[in-house]
């Protein structure tokens, strides 16, 4: 089992899992969208969750909420360009881009970006693997079923951990084969799952494993937790902070997280747990 990545020309080790703070720059985020839309309130977000424990920060400029609107390249360039810039030259953290599109994840790492995160797995952009093997960075590769816009309309699986499983084993083996050196799986809770697929993901994620390379768990405030207990997703950190001990009971090396100080705390209480065995 793989458990490190390469950020330009050091190691980061994942036996202790890691941090990632989402920081969306959006309108239309599901959770927070709206909020850090300027480029003055994405730096003081940045910078508190720099502060709260973040290894990693997640900067994203197109919502993948179910319906989400439909954002131009453009559009994407300008919301996160200038925010990768400015928090690579002020913030001492690795930053991640949220995209699926190849010229946003090729902009954003000649930004100061070290990693790219693409919801679609190379899906939606025929470009994007072999853009990503000649840039040389760590690549997170998410599953999906349909489009954000319609993926919660009757999903179904034979087997949801099956299906999931054999689709980012085949992904990593399509990463390798481009070049990519680190890949990190993501499971993608939420993305064309039904409530029941996403805790049975849940339950058995230590079946991903089985791949041999670092596993994300982004389940931070999603609507397994917020629809069930009839909550607003910003109520929803007690919820994210109970199924993230779950995620890292099951082997997760990355928590993908709105709310950094509390998910912080939960790697460290599980880091006391482990070892007081």
């Amino acid at each position: 089992m793989k458990r490190s990545i390469h950020i330009k020309d050091t190691v980061l080790h994942l036996d202790t899992p890691k941090v990632m703070g989402i920081l969306n720059v959006t309108p239309d985020s599901f959770s927070d969208g709206g909020k850090y839309d300027s480029l003055d309130a994405a730096m003081v977000q940045a910078e508190k969750m720099a502060k709260n424990g973040a290894d990693i920060l997640d900067i994203g400029g197109y919502s993948s909420r179910p319906g989400a609107s439909e954002v131009s390249l453009l559009q994407e360039l300008a919301r996160v360009i200038p925010v990768i810039r400015k928090a690579a030259r002020n913030i001492d953290v690795i930053i991640s881009i949220d995209t699926f599109r190849s010229e946003v994840a090729k902009a954003a790492i000649e930004a100061g970006a070290h990693i790219v995160n693409d919801i679609s797995a190379g899906e939606d952009d025929a470009a994007m693997l072999a853009t990503v093997a000649q840039l040389g960075v760590p690549y997170i590769a998410m599953h999906k079923q349909g489009l954000p816009k319609t993926m919660q309309q009757n999903p179904t699986y034979a087997d949801v951990v099956q299906n999931v499983l054999d689709y980012l084993l085949v992904k990593k083996e399509e990463c390798t084969a481009e070049g990519i050196q680190d890949v990190i799986i993501d499971p993608g809770f939420g993305f064309g799952k039904t409530l029941e697929h996403n805790y049975t993901l849940l339950r058995e994620f230590s079946k991903l494993q089985e791949i041999g390379v670092p596993v994300l768990a982004g389940v931070s405030r999603k609507s397994m937790i917020y629809n069930y207990l009839k909550i607003a997703p910003d109520e929803a950190v007690n919820g994210s902070s109970f199924l993230h001990a779950f995620a890292l009971q099951g082997g997760a090396n990355i928590l993908r997280v709105h709310d950094v100080k509390e998910a912080a705390e939960c790697v460290k209480l599980y880091e006391q747990f482990i070892r007081s065995k």
